[in-house]
């Protein structure tokens, strides 16, 4: 055996951008995806463009109700700028309040959703397919 430095492995972690103004819900996403991924939280979404471009995230996550900026407006301007060139195209998946915002999440060009109360194995399933078809 070497030293202890030899026989560690390094673990490659993906950046994650939540944009929620609820506490419980960071604590849910952090809690699934802890050890896996790094999250990176905004308050606002009026944020998530700015958070985006320093964090270069590879997945963004949306809560739909953000109390300045809701998640489907969040959504479409991180769509707008990515279709004007400012932002490279990453996923983003929005969490829902009811089964009938689904048709926001499809208006807003979401590339999935997720309906609260999460469930965290889905909530960690949604994420690594993601992740993975990116």
């Amino acid at each position: 055996m070497g030293p202890p430095w030899t026989r560690c492995t390094i673990l490659s972690v993906t950046d994650i951008l939540l944009a929620t103004d609820s506490d419980w819900l960071t604590d849910e996403v952090e809690a699934t995806i802890a050890g896996l991924h790094l999250l990176h939280r905004v308050r606002a979404g009026i944020d998530v463009v700015p958070a985006i471009m320093q964090v270069e995230p590879a997945l963004v996550l949306l809560d739909l109700q953000i109390g300045n900026m809701g998640g489907v407006a969040a959504c479409l301007a991180v769509r707008h700028r990515e279709e004007m060139g400012d932002l490279d195209e990453r996923p983003i998946i929005l969490l829902l309040d009811r089964e009938v915002d689904i048709f926001l999440a499809n208006e807003s060009k979401a590339d999935g959703y997720l309906v609260k109360p999460l469930d965290p194995f889905s909530l960690l399933q949604a994420v690594e397919s993601t992740l993975a078809t990116t």
